[in-house]
């Protein structure tokens, strides 16, 4: 029980700090959900062959809410692999906020969003230029020059304020925050903190093979938990970096319940996690 307590203790006093940081990024992300969000969408769906250079700035707004769009606008035919990869690729779900509410991770942050988006756009130019000349269609897949029907499945809550919008995901985010805290103080205090960071360091180069297999997870609790383990320095940038180019959040769960072919979702799942783990193994390998 003391060791909980203190667990406890110590996971409360790291998550509550970043809930002030944590409410005014939420207020901003619902802000351009709202009023920019159809402008958004239209120009990644307005990309055309070129679309994986606006996917991959777009899929840098935290949250998944953009990878679900692109799920579905390429189950529609009205935007190329490329694009969806694009997105995938640069979305990085909660831990961008994550991050931001702690001003120690900004510089890691920074150059998280800006080598995602960078990798983002040289994945998706490298699916849609010369990789599109040797893929078979079937496995293709997409942009067709014009839309079929298209449903994003997506619940927009304008129902309800900027305000109480924000303040729910804030509060749902610190309680995935505490809970991961709390399992990873847990796990610390019972097992060693440097037994824990000896086995993950001993996996070397292959630790960001792990953290890709677990970034396709998905979920939002998957990027909370890839960015906490960051942050304890259970993993490295690479690893971190391998995760969340992996994970998209929901897109890859609605890119399987809306597209119709499994062998494109099987091709672009198992993409996702070659280059997520690619990624990170030469991040690693640079000492990063």
């Amino acid at each position: 029980m003391e060791i909980f307590l203190h667990a406890l203790s110590h996971a409360w006093g790291d998550s509550v700090k970043m809930v002030p940081f944590l409410y005014l990024a939420y207020l901003l992300i619902e802000w351009l959900e709202r009023h920019h969000g159809a402008r958004i969408e239209q120009a990644l769906a307005g990309g055309g062959r070129w679309g994986f250079v606006p996917g991959a700035v777009l899929g840098c707004v935290p949250q998944c809410g953009f990878s679900a769009v692109a799920a579905n606008l390429y189950a529609s035919r009205v935007i190329t692999p490329g694009t969806v990869l694009a997105v995938f690729i640069a979305t990085s779900d909660e831990a961008i906020p994550l991050m931001a509410a702690e001003p120690s991770q900004w510089l890691s942050l920074a150059g998280l969003i800006v080598c995602k988006t960078l990798f983002g756009m040289v994945g998706g130019a490298l699916l849609d230029v010369p990789l599109r000349r040797v893929l078979p269609a079937s496995l293709y897949g997409g942009y067709a020059g014009h839309a079929d029907e298209v449903d994003c499945h997506e619940e927009h809550e304008e129902h309800s304020g900027i305000w109480l919008a924000a303040l729910r995901h804030t509060v749902e985010i610190f309680l995935f925050i505490l809970l991961f805290s709390l399992l990873i103080g847990l796990a610390f205090e019972w097992i060693g903190e440097d037994t824990i960071t000896a086995a993950l360091a001993g996996m070397g180069v292959l630790q960001p093979m792990l953290t890709a297999l677990v970034g396709l997870v998905p979920n939002c609790a998957t990027s909370v938990l890839l960015a906490q383990l960051y942050m304890e320095g259970a993993i490295s940038f690479g690893s971190l970096f391998a995760g969340l180019t992996a994970g998209a959040g929901v897109g890859l769960a609605v890119l399987w319940r809306v597209n119709p072919s499994w062998k494109q979702n099987l091709f672009m799942t198992g993409l996702l996690w070659a280059l997520g783990a690619a990624a990170g193994m030469l991040l690693q390998i640079a000492g990063f």
